[in-house]
């Protein structure tokens, strides 16, 4: 009967219930949808006030951050996540948005920043002061944050807390918070695009996400190589899929992100080489200016008396 059950296949799922089976009855999407759009309408009015100081900000940032409120709202509010306690391959998709989608997109919409600049002064020294704490410092570590990140992946899917979560409904949705938390510890220095304390070198950043990629290879496989079913809630068939998919998908996004930081760092190196080269022949050129200004054109006049310092040539006897 076991056998039986672990061999059925993923029960279906409706694009019907996709678009439409919102969790609007739960607490947990309640209280998430309340703090996306707050989210999403504070950025937008810090720009708004940035804006009427004359200043710019990127429309493409902006773009971004919204991006990622949005694909926060389809995994923690929309039908998507009426699925993830009985598909166990839409809990992947869903673990994949909340840790590998979502943070890096917030990220490049540099809130931080965009707060920093939008603030009044004193609230401005205050968001530094927590910047620089020393448990944000030494959690924004890239070694860190990335053993934080894996770590968390390895022990949700390869311990008994996944079946526990399912059990207790609460667990389950702060594992999600938790989820979230960690992506963003581990997107936002890699994406670097707020100032944070510990900003990592593009060689660090690229080496982290190629490091990262085997962990990803192997969780994956062994989520496609178990035995029996992850939870009693899945099937077999539906746990190797959610292992196929957690495996092809995180190595896209991760060697995605390698190759753009890679591109990056290559035109980082090209517009420093373009400086280097431009900036002796612009000082020469300084320096030109201001000797034809002080002397003309024709320069220092010389004296044709011999110098102490360089006394002339003998005279032949």
């Amino acid at each position: 009967m076991l056998l039986a059950t672990t061999l059925e296949p993923s029960p279906p799922v409706q694009v019907h219930d996709l678009l439409t089976s919102w969790r609007f009855g739960e607490w947990f999407a309640i209280v998430a949808f309340i703090v996306q759009v707050v989210a999403a309408v504070w950025y937008v009015a810090a720009v708004g006030r940035l804006r009427r100081r004359g200043r710019s900000w990127s429309s493409w940032r902006t773009t971004a951050f919204l991006a990622g409120v949005v694909v926060l709202d389809i995994a923690v509010v929309s039908g998507l996540a009426s699925y993830d306690d009985s598909v166990f391959t839409v809990h992947v998709v869903q673990h994949l948005l909340l840790m590998m989608v979502a943070p890096p997109l917030l990220a490049l919409g540099a809130p931080i920043t965009l707060a920093i600049q939008a603030a009044d002064r004193p609230l401005q020294s205050r968001i530094v002061r927590l910047l620089h704490l020393r448990a944000v410092r030494t959690l924004t570590l890239p070694l860190v944050a990335s053993a934080l990140y894996y770590a968390s992946m390895y022990a949700v899917f390869l311990t008994s807390f996944y079946p526990f979560s399912l059990r207790h409904p609460v667990v389950h949705n702060v594992s999600h918070l938790v989820m979230f938390g960690l992506g963003c510890l581990f997107w936002w220095p890699m994406v670097a695009v707020d100032q944070l304390p510990n900003r990592p070198a593009f060689s660090s950043r690229i080496i982290a996400m190629f490091v990262g990629m085997p962990l990803e290879v192997f969780l994956g496989l062994a989520i496609l190589n178990l035995g029996s079913p992850i939870a009693p809630e899945h099937t077999l068939s539906d746990t190797h899929a959610g292992g196929a998919v957690f495996w092809g998908a995180s190595m896209i996004i991760t060697f995605a992100a390698a190759l753009v930081m890679l591109d990056q760092w290559m035109r980082q190196e090209e517009r420093g080489a373009r400086r280097r080269d431009r900036g002796p022949s612009a000082r020469e050129a300084r320096r030109l200016q201001l000797w034809e200004a002080a002397w003309g054109a024709k320069g220092p006049p010389v004296s044709t008396a011999p110098s102490e310092a360089q006394p002339g040539p003998e005279r032949p006897t």
